[in-house]
């Protein structure tokens, strides 16, 4: 079965109103369809940061955005609210049984038999970080450091980075790590800090269940007639696009 009959037959949880309804609907332009993992990964809190940044070049496209995260409808509200992604386009997967029917990375599955299921997960968490079992990672961690002139300038000077372990942070400050019109050293970083000092803060309600932690994501891009345009399985942690100086740069080829 292919990755639009999977998705088109399937129906779960919308974080809106709590109700049962099917992921693909009939649309009338293109629909991005977003697996992504836990919704207290940070690599989805920063997927949903660019699609805000990107809406009105996705509206422009006529693309319709719909995702399923893994996770209970308290942890999509949460995600919903602190991303500002639209819950009504938000649907939840407790157990990634959605993830397996599409074959996407479970990420690294070392066992740890004396443990439960759920400290395998974080051990085995632990080990991907570390780049075991999730190739690119800790380059990707680097980047967020030491900048990148491909990646667009992402914290506005007039800009405040709050709710991070250190002081609020104006935007202008990172011009004095290099200038600015690109992603200068540190910003990333401190974004991803903001974003984890969220997730660590409200841990239980965006990690309901921690067995799937390692479970990876995909992008699917398809047009009206259902025709799988584009699509990214993740392979790793902090891989969730092909392109991650620009994530969503594949929706200028469509």
């Amino acid at each position: 079965m292919d990755v639009y009959s999977i998705l088109n037959q399937t129906q779960r949880q919308l974080v809106s109103d709590g109700e049962i309804k099917p992921i693909l609907a009939n649309s009338a332009g293109k629909t991005l369809v977003l697996l992504w993992s836990q919704l207290g990964d940070f690599d989805n809190l920063e997927y949903a940061w660019w699609l805000k940044r990107e809406s009105a070049k996705l509206e422009a496209k006529k693309i319709a955005v719909k995702a399923v995260g893994i996770g209970d409808r308290n942890s999509g509200w949460k995600f919903c609210e602190y991303t500002g992604f639209p819950p009504e386009c938000l649907y939840v997967d407790p157990t990634a049984e959605i993830h397996r029917q599409l074959g996407l990375y479970p990420g690294l599955t070392r066992k740890f038999p004396w443990l439960s299921a759920k400290y395998s997960a974080f051990l085995n968490l632990m080990l991907m970080c570390a780049g075991i079992g999730s190739p690119g990672t800790l380059s990707e961690v680097l980047r967020g450091y030491k900048g990148d002139r491909s990646a667009p300038q992402l914290i506005q000077n007039e800009e405040v980075i709050k709710n991070t372990p250190v002081p609020n942070l104006k935007g202008s400050m990172f011009k004095l790590a290099g200038g600015e019109n690109f992603q200068r050293p540190f910003e990333l970083a401190t974004l991803r800090l903001r974003n984890m000092t969220e997730v660590l803060s409200n841990w239980n309600t965006y990690v309901p269940d921690a067995t799937y932690l390692t479970q990876r994501g995909g992008t699917f891009l398809f047009d009206a007639d259902g025709k799988l345009l584009y699509e990214h399985r993740d392979r790793h942690i902090l891989g969730f696009a092909a392109n991650m100086s620009d994530p969503l740069s594949f929706i200028n080829e469509y």
